[in-house]
Order: C-alpha cells, then structure tokens, then sequence
C-alpha cells in the first residue's frame, strides 16, 4: 500500500484540474479547496487542523501576486505544497543527544502502538550513528514484555538491561544508568509499560521514572492507523508526562494518513520518526517536506537515494558492471540484485518516490502483481543447482520439471524465465558494443520480473 493512498489520490487530481490553467478566478480556488477540505476530513485528519490550513491556503491563493501571475495554477499548487510543511513542521526534528554521556531516551505510548519493537529500530539506526546504544526493560507488567525486548535485542546483536518482573520500573531504570555507565554505553533507550488507556496509574509510574532518570527526550509511540484516537492520545501524553516527540508506526499501513498530518498542529511537538513496516530497519527519520512532496505526487528523490545508498553495495555494482561487459552474468548475480532491490523496501514505496508517479499511476502500474512476480523469479532461481544458475543452457526438460515443483510454480513460468534472461544477456552485449562505438540506446530492454 502507498501512504496516505486515499488522500494522496484525491489531493492530486484536485491539484491536476488546477495546475494547468493559463488563469485562475477565485472561484477555481474556491472549488479547489472544497475538494482539499474533503480529502483531509476522509483521512481522518482533526477538524480544527482542516479548517485552519483550508483559511491559510485561500488565503495566499487568492491573492493578487497568484491571481497575476504567468502561471497562476502552479503558483496554487506551490502554496498547498508549502501550507502542508508548515502543518507537519518546517524543518526535520532529528533526535537530540546530549553533551555530556550517556543520552537517555524514555520511550512511552499505549500498549499495541509498537513501542517495544521501535526501541530497538531507534537502537539499531542510531548504532549505525556510532553510537553504542542499550535497550533498558522497565515493562514489569506484560506478560513476555521483557522477552520481546531481549529477542530484539539478540536479533539487532545490541545489549538488553532487565532486572526481571519483581523489582519496582523507577529502580530498573536507575539501577540501568549505573550499568550503562560503568560499560561505557552512550545511548540509553528505555522501553516503559502501556496500558489500553490512560490512567492516572500508569502517568504517576511514567512522572516517577522521569524525575528520577531524567531522560534527555521522552518518545511518544503512536499507532498511526488509530486516526484521530493518536491524536488524542499524543495531546493527553503531552498534557499529563510532557513529550519532546513523536513516533509514528504502521504508517505503510494507514492509506488516510491523518495522525500525520494533525500531530504536529495539535500538539506543538514534531514528530521524529516514522515506521515504515515491520523489519526492524523499518524506520525513517521524518521530514516535512519530503512527506509533503510524497503525498502530493511531486516524489522524493533525496530518501529515495539514501535507501539505495544503504542498500545497494557499490563493490558488488562495480563487479557487476565487469560481468555485463564480460558476458559473465549469472543467474546468481541477478538474485543478488533483487535481493538489493528489496532491501530498498516496498516497490510501492520506492516508486511513490519517483516525481510524477503519482497514485493514479501506481494504481496503472499494478505494483502488487510485480511483487508476486519477484517473489516467483526469485523461488525459481533459488529452485536452480549452482551448475545451472551458471549455465542455464543445460537446463533440459526433466531440470525444467524438478525446478518448477521446487518453487511451486509451473514449467511455463520457468520457460518464461529462461527466454528472459537470454533476452535480457543479449541486450546486455548489445549495450556494452554500443558502448564501445560510441552509441547509445536501450531497444525494448526489460527485467524478467
């Protein structure tokens, strides 16, 4: 699923009937932001949140220096995309470490919002920071709380403090930053017990392990797919504890996206990161603009790099680049870049960042079918002996017939597979020579997947 699938379709397509017009009248604008206001109301974003960015943007839009302009629709379009970063927070509000170590990070929120798990994707990224991170168990209360945390901790290789149920949260924590600090960990990451609501229970125990450890920012973890209950909840959070941010999970889940857009404007206090799936690097710093880029089709070409960066090995690119030139790709070279592929995340996400692939065009695109399809080229290879994904010509009938039963799919699909790979070396050869004369061109060059 793209983010905010829903919203972003309906924002778009109001944006579309608008952008190319030579000349707009206030009644465009007007028509425009009804449209807006409807979207935003279905995602589910806060009332008083809609009625104060549809004021702003008519506002601005309807002004003299838009309605003159050369091109007053993008002029339009330009305001709604700068009113949706300043609802979400202009600038990124990346987490802050302390000057003096260690850094304490008190991680709080409802039970089910994800907050266990995303103490250990905030360890796990920040490790790859430098830092030297220790997740701290202070959820006496639920049942396998403590054992979630230690399994996490052993999945990501990072240390996990727990002094078991008996002992009181607050002396858990205190009895942590003495460990912390005789190991040499700079970064503290405490992961708090939630209840199903707020009670006056779980803040006064929360208020305790604050004065006591005094935590260098406190994390509120929010469902994102709970709409407008997050938004309640991150206010009541920050009225009765006192927040310096938020995170917000499943928001690959969540097609209305409105917890994103109302957080912020409600609160005051920025939202930090955002979970984009369950793996445990499934986490992204969150920025405003991009967000903004993403949900109106403009794409974000900065993340998208940055994921590749992360994923994609540039030794392995360089040797591949030697095999395409060489003749010597394999079947296993091209396992190895779809599995770098993955790594990248969704394919919905990845082409949602891509400007101009808007939701129209992800829904043409038929992302999900490609996936499945992945999924089968990647069962058939792995299906293959060494020797074959070697040399795939000695792949004769019976090979054909043990290769599909082994991935579950059918000897047609394997035929498939096999012609596109050949196809696919043959204009690999065809690239290289062009090169190498000078010329360039791509033919009808496509992955089999």
């Amino acid at each position: 699923m793209q983010i905010f699938e829903g919203l972003s379709g309906k924002l778009q397509e109001a944006i579309r009937k608008i952008r190319g017009k030579g000349r707009v009248t206030e009644k465009d604008v007007k028509d425009m932001m009804r449209e807006v206001k409807l979207a935003l109301l279905e995602a589910d974003v806060n009332f008083k949140v809609v009625k104060d960015f549809i004021n702003k943007v008519s506002e601005r839009a309807v002004g003299q220096e838009v309605l003159e302009s050369l091109t007053p629709g993008q002029q339009v379009v330009k305001i709604v995309h700068e009113e949706l970063i300043n609802l979400m927070g202009q600038v990124p509000s990346k987490p802050t470490l302390s000057p003096k170590p260690p850094t304490i990070y008190m991680m709080v929120g409802l039970q089910g919002s994800g907050k266990t798990t995303t103490s250990g994707k905030i360890a796990n990224m920040m490790r790859k920071q430098g830092r030297s991170p220790l997740l701290v168990a202070c959820d006496v209360y639920r049942p396998a709380a403590i054992k979630q945390l230690q399994v996490i901790g052993s999945q990501l290789n990072i240390p996990v403090f727990s002094a078991g149920d008996k002992m009181d949260p607050v002396d858990i924590a205190k009895a942590a930053i003495e460990h912390a600090k005789t190991k040499q960990y700079d970064l503290i990451i405490i992961d708090t017990a939630g209840r199903l609501h707020i009670d006056e229970e779980l803040m006064d125990e929360l208020r305790n392990i604050k004065a006591s450890v005094q935590p260098h920012e406190i994390l509120l973890v929010v469902d994102s797919m709970t709409g407008q209950d997050a938004v309640n909840v991150s206010q009541s959070f920050n009225e009765k504890l006192g927040i310096d941010g938020v995170v917000l999970t499943k928001l690959d889940g969540d097609a209305r996206g409105g917890a994103a857009l109302s957080v912020k404007a409600v609160t005051g206090k920025p939202i930090k990161f955002v979970g984009m799936g369950e793996k445990l690097s499934d986490l992204e710093v969150f920025y405003p603009d991009r967000m903004a880029s993403r949900i109106l089709g403009m794409g974000d070409v900065l993340s998208l790099i940055e994921k590749a960066q992360e994923a994609l090995d540039e030794k392995k690119a360089l040797e591949l680049e030697r095999k395409m030139r060489t003749q010597q790709f394999t079947f296993d070279d091209f396992l190895d870049q779809m599995q770098q592929l993955k790594k990248m995340g969704p394919l919905s996400q990845v082409f949602s960042m891509i400007p101009g692939v808007n939701a129209k065009v992800l829904k043409d695109l038929d992302i999900e079918a490609n996936e499945k399809k992945l999924s089968r080229t990647e069962a058939i290879i792995k299906s293959m002996t060494k020797q074959e994904r070697n040399e795939p010509s000695i792949i004769n009938a019976s090979r054909k017939k043990r290769i599909a039963a082994g991935s579950g799919t059918t000897i047609q699909e394997v035929n498939r597979l096999l012609k596109e790979f050949e196809e696919m070396k043959k204009m690999m050869k065809m690239m290289t020579d062009m090169g190498r004369h000078g010329k360039k061109g791509m033919g009808k060059f496509r992955f089999p997947f």
